[in-house]
């Protein structure tokens, strides 16, 4: 009973040596790093609105820009983990593009052949053709990274021009289009979208788990014996998050579905249009909702996973880890496997999004996926890196290419303003890095 006293006197005492604010943040434990990418966001956010006459900050830019961030946010979950165990995949984009086109060329050339125009199964088939191939494709460099002893930099940039003209020889260089319909909902639009109704729904879900994830985690340090947050700590997290959560879906709710839909569905329900209108909305768009249960998944398998383990351990020190008996060669392999499982998953979301199969997609996401995970926390240096972060870096990304965009910025200048972005997040990491040594 002593014992417990004079620990926590020890722990009250260098709460107050800490200050209010270093007190709050042990208390809460939250992530410095993280919070300060959420914060630049911000600054960003409201720099681009003020610049831009009013325009980023609203619910039509904002529900566009969470669309246009899940392709990246997507393959940028797999990043994380092949920049962990001090990989690197230039391919992402080129392999997006050359999965995109197959997928196209499947459902719009070949099945329809087999199966007939309209059929139901044609987009499942499509996807899960793709997604084998990204597999495939990731399993061959990850062979020639993890078992040739071929540096991952040189693998991944001679698949990063491989992967590009094999897209381009798959059709010739033509376009394909148009793609299946139900293929289509998977990249937004009216119609990929899931209402207002299920947007709420979800997000009373999703603050349900919030609650149940802080409830299970307190449990858990009991059972274990772990130093315990503080109660108020607990409600103050779980209030933030679903204040996050509902605050993102009432945005996303009122975005409202353009005048002509609205029309056409009044019309065929039978429903009077009254004089200021008729409101619809958008409510979460379903490439977000892949987006969001692929980090989801990706944060489980990272962090609840004895392949999750085995990646950091092989990050942290790789000769600890093989004379630990953990098979990094293929640990490493599975890794460039599940990221080409994603990059297809990504290239499902761009052709749906563009209704059409092009030679150009995906050219130079590379940059933004690995920008993404390294402004989100993942260290070059191997062995640190979180799921989360890599996707709100992916967001920040985004929302420099729309800003720019809005404020009408050429091309090339906002790929400087990329690049510069890049090193400056690898020169933070490196400070980081230093100072916590």
């Amino acid at each position: 009973m002593s014992e417990a006293t004079s620990t926590a006197s020890a722990d009250r005492a260098r709460s107050s040596e800490l200050g209010p604010v270093g007190a709050f943040l042990k208390a809460t434990e939250l992530d410095t790093r993280m919070l300060g990418m959420i914060g630049a966001l911000f600054v960003i956010w409201l720099g681009f609105h003020l610049l831009s006459g009013g325009l980023f900050l609203t619910p039509r830019n904002l529900w566009n820009l969470s669309v246009q961030s899940s392709s990246v946010a997507v393959m940028a979950t797999g990043m994380v983990l092949v920049i962990v165990t001090r990989n690197i995949d230039l391919s992402v984009g080129s392999l997006l593009g050359f999965v995109g086109m197959v997928m196209g060329v499947v459902q719009a050339e070949l099945l329809p052949d087999i199966l007939g125009f309209g059929n139901p199964w044609i987009w499942a088939l499509a996807l899960a053709a793709g997604i084998a191939l990204g597999v495939l494709v990731g399993a061959v460099q990850g062979y020639a990274i993890a078992y040739l002893g071929v540096p991952a930099f040189i693998v991944t940039l001679g698949g990063l021009l491989v992967w590009r003209g094999a897209a381009w020889w798959v059709t010739s260089g033509r376009t394909v289009a148009p793609m299946d319909a139900t293929f289509r909902l998977m990249g937004g639009g009216p119609a990929g979208s899931i209402g207002a109704t299920w947007s709420w729904i979800i997000a009373l879900l999703a603050c349900v788990a919030v609650v149940f994830m802080l409830m299970s985690g307190r449990t858990q340090r009991k059972r274990f014996h772990f130093p315990l947050r503080p109660v108020w700590a607990e409600f103050f997290l779980g209030a933030v998050g679903c204040v996050a959560i509902l605050g993102a879906v009432g945005v996303a709710n009122a975005y409202p579905l353009p005048i002509g839909i609205v029309r056409r569905f009044a019309e065929a329900n039978n429903i009077t249009i009254p004089e200021g209108g008729l409101f619809i909305s958008h409510g979460i768009a379903i490439p977000v909702l892949i987006a969001v249960g692929v980090g989801i998944v990706m944060t489980f398998i990272a962090t609840r996973t004895r392949f999750g383990r085995y990646v950091f351990a092989i990050g942290g020190n790789p000769e600890a880890a093989e004379l630990a008996g953990i098979p990094t060669r293929w640990v490493t392999m599975k890794i460039f496997m599940l990221m080409g499982a994603l990059a297809a998953i990504s290239g499902a979301i761009s052709t749906a999004r563009l209704n059409a199969a092009t030679n150009a997609m995906g050219t130079l996401d590379e940059l933004l996926v690995i920008a993404a995970a390294v402004i989100g926390g993942t260290s070059l240096a191997g062995g640190s890196g979180t799921v989360a972060g890599a996707m709100i870096g992916a967001v920040l990304m985004q929302s420099l290419s729309t800003g720019m965009i809005l404020l009408g910025v050429d091309t090339p200048l906002q790929n400087i303003v990329v690049g510069l972005v890049l090193v400056v997040a690898v020169w933070l990491d490196t400070m980081y890095r230093r100072r916590i040594q």
